[in-house]
């Protein structure tokens, strides 16, 4: 038996996938490998997106709300932005499902990126802390 990952809940194993090949039968592997293509490319956007420091900037900010909503106005004055720069990163961050539009001129963080924002910065921080263990 080979190496394998769990993923479990209150000592119940809600998710186990062989890391080893030896422990796939051939068919299961080349279909895995094409789902885990697909969640590569869903995962690249999502990094993408968040591999920018003004718009992890805007996410924190939006964040920080209550509603988790703000005026276009309220960035470009908090984060000290000018006009362009709200306006690209704001299609950025739309375009991948981390805001939505509200209002004229108002964006809200939707849960899809309220939620991406919080598990990227989680599986982040716990990778660094792995690569920190390893040197």
């Amino acid at each position: 038996m080979g190496l394998k990952l769990q993923l479990v809940k209150d000592k119940q194993v809600i998710f186990e996938i062989p890391l080893s090949d030896e422990d796939w039968a051939g068919r299961s592997l080349k279909d895995e490998l094409r789902i885990i293509e697909e969640e590569l490319r869903r995962f690249s956007e999502i990094f993408e997106a968040l591999s920018n420091e003004t718009r992890i900037r805007m996410m924190r900010r939006f964040l920080s709300e209550e509603d988790a909503s703000l005026r276009f106005a309220d960035l470009m004055q908090d984060l000290n932005l000018n006009p362009k720069i709200v306006w690209e990163n704001l299609g950025k961050l739309s375009r991948c499902g981390f805001l939505e539009k509200t209002g004229r001129g108002r964006y809200r963080c939707s849960e899809y990126g309220q939620r991406a924002f919080m598990l990227m910065g989680l599986a982040v921080k716990l990778l660094m802390e792995m690569i920190d263990e390893n040197e």
